[in-house]
């Protein structure tokens, strides 16, 4: 696989195939569709799309009982979100630079909240 080191990256673009590397938080290996969402009072998150955000707070709850996995750019181990996702068995990478602007919406992905990647697939995003 490609990974991808964005720390200093100013605007970026990824090849499909790519792996983007975070902090593993909740076990699980899910793909489908990502949803970038970075306001939850606007999210259009579908059930069974893959959460990619910035940041979470508890204001997020709602969301993660839609999503089938979650990815931030922002969090670790002990936060309230990796907590939860835990708890209702949501794989989950946090800590995932630029996952927002290199991810986007219907884009097809998996999340490996074991290993702590977000794998980019090929192919066409859905809206």
């Amino acid at each position: 696989y490609k990974t991808c080191d964005l720390s200093a990256a100013g605007e970026v673009t990824v090849e499909e195939g790519s792996v983007l590397s975070g902090t593993a938080v909740s076990g699980g290996r899910v793909t489908g569709r990502a949803r970038v969402v970075l306001n939850p009072a606007l999210a259009s998150l579908r059930q069974g799309e893959i959460l990619v955000t910035e940041y979470t707070d508890p204001g997020w709850t709602p969301l993660f009982l839609i999503a089938d996995a979650i990815v931030t750019e922002v969090g670790g181990m002990l936060s309230h979100t990796a907590t939860l996702a835990r708890e209702l068995n949501k794989p989950a990478v946090f800590s995932v630079v630029s996952a927002t602007r290199l991810i986007r919406n219907g884009q097809l992905i998996t999340v490996d909240g074991w290993r702590g990647q977000v794998h980019l697939h090929a192919g066409e995003a859905d809206s």
